[in-house]
């Protein structure tokens, strides 16, 4: 499986809290829902072909339990479906078993996530999917696990917030594999790791 890392992400790179007020406010964060004026078709289509790509989702903790939230309530939307369906893990070395009620949760304990993560990629099929979860695609960057970057650049400095970049000093060299603007600014962008094959 490649590891795809999706990402609603401003012009200084932050990746917090993009759904909504609550959704993320450590750090003092007050910017949630800084992603709403630039959703658009091409904002959404991109979404929407990244999860049919997927054959699994990967979360951390936060991402996870937002998401569970607020899928399951929206069943009998073809995406919404999707999202209920489809396999789901998360990293997490505080969820009990028991707090696992989105369908199709598995967890991955904390303390053995990289080499869990490690054998999910080498197993068969098409894409695990990262959505927001900025501290383990940061991790994951860090691990070299990251075969493909799909970045929504929305046209917005938010001045501060959770990041994916590893702060390691390393260079990654990427080659952008496509790209495409929306009406609202937006550069949906795919990168790929530079020694990653087609």
């Amino acid at each position: 499986m490649r590891i795809v890392i999706s990402e609603f992400i401003s012009l200084d790179g932050v990746v917090q809290a993009p759904g909504g007020a609550e959704e993320d406010t450590d750090g003092g964060f007050t910017h949630g829902g800084w992603t709403h004026p630039f959703f658009d078709e091409v904002v959404g289509g991109a979404f929407d072909a990244a999860l049919k790509g997927a054959d699994a989702l990967l979360f951390g903790r936060r991402t996870w339990q937002n998401m569970a939230a607020a899928w399951p309530e929206r069943a009998g939307d073809p995406f919404a479906d999707r999202m209920n369906s489809i396999p789901k893990h998360v990293v997490s070395s505080t969820l009990g078993d028991d707090k696992l009620t989105w369908s199709n949760t598995t967890r991955i304990p904390g303390d053995t996530a990289v080499a869990r993560i490690r054998e999910l990629r080498a197993a068969e099929g098409r894409d695990l999917l990262v959505m927001g979860s900025p501290t383990l695609a940061r991790t994951l960057l860090h691990e070299g696990l990251a075969d493909e970057l799909r970045l929504m650049i929305m046209p917005v400095i938010v001045g501060g917030g959770k990041t994916i970049f590893p702060g390691d000093g390393a260079l990654r060299p990427l080659e952008l594999v496509s790209t495409e603007v929306s009406g609202t600014g937006v550069h949906v962008c795919t990168y790929r790791a530079a020694d990653q094959e087609a």
